[in-house]
């Protein structure tokens, strides 16, 4: 289910060429940027902890199992005709498929993935970016596209929001 397109709606404060959520950057980038100094520190001082059965199964389910998530939530935006990048226009309200139960599974599916390959390359460092990782997320990209759907759906944002947690 969508809500009508916000293109009509003359108190759309959205409605020029910066219709976008205007977050501080692309959230595959931070989680591979949280990565990357998990990497980083990593090479100074590994930390292994697992067998390497453990490490290439469980970073696999979960690597995977956050691929699918994602692909999933793409295939939604796809069939509501609007667009998953963040620096685009939202052009519907997207509450179907993974959406009826979480209002971010993306950045779940993304937070799986990140795990997963701390898991996979047995670096708990990697795993200690991930809350850092969300912080900026929630606060960088989150907040700012729920002030811009709010700005740009309206009630019915509103009324999605009253009954879809943020995270789970």
């Amino acid at each position: 289910m969508t809500a009508q397109s916000p293109q009509t709606d003359p108190s759309n404060q959205y409605a020029g060429t910066e219709d976008h959520a205007h977050v501080v950057g692309h959230p595959p980038l931070i989680h591979l940027a949280g990565i990357l100094v998990g990497v980083g520190i990593d090479a100074l001082w590994p930390a292994p902890l697992l067998s390497m059965m453990t490490q290439y199964v469980a970073g696999g389910v979960l690597i995977l199992l956050g691929l699918v998530v994602v692909m999933a939530c793409g295939l939604v935006f796809h069939r509501a005709g609007t667009s998953v990048p963040t620096q685009t226009p939202t052009t519907a309200l997207v509450i179907r498929g993974l959406y009826r139960y979480s209002r971010n599974p993306i950045y779940i599916g993304l937070s799986l993935v990140h795990l997963g390959v701390a898991v996979a390359v047995d670096s708990p460092w990697i795993a200690a970016t991930l809350p850092i990782v969300l912080i900026v997320i929630r606060y960088g990209v989150i907040a700012r596209e729920e002030a811009y759907l709010e700005a740009k759906f309206g009630q019915s944002y509103r009324d999605y929001k009253a009954r879809v947690r943020r995270w789970l």
